[in-house]
């Protein structure tokens, strides 16, 4: 099975309505930056946790795109509309795209 994936370059930029963001890091990368609004799931928590992903489109990112391969091809075979963000946040975050942090610091990618 191939993994739907999507380079940051065709990321619409702002999101777009019903696009929901799934981040399967941990949660120390989660809290220091993430996308705002992006439902966080560590990888090895989605099985027991899958119905918190949107049935709706969604983009599932982690730091540079393996775990969320792992994550979206998995969620691809339970029959989920889901993309995988090739480069993953550490694109993101060189892109300049908009990240918010749980630390109280600037966000940032671990």
């Amino acid at each position: 099975m191939s993994i739907p994936t999507v380079s940051l370059s065709g990321v619409p930029d702002p999101l777009p309505e019903g696009l929901a963001v799934l981040d399967v890091r941990e949660q120390a990368e989660y809290d220091a930056g993430h996308v705002d609004g992006a439902v966080h799931v560590p990888l090895m928590d989605l099985p027991d946790r899958v119905g918190e992903v949107s049935q709706g489109q969604t983009l599932v990112v982690c730091r540079v795109g393996g775990r969320s391969a792992q994550a979206t091809g998995w969620l691809a075979e339970q029959g989920y509309d889901v993309v995988n963000l090739d480069g993953g946040m550490l694109d993101w975050e060189a892109a300049g795209r908009p990240m918010v942090s749980e630390t109280g610091q600037p966000p940032q990618v671990l």
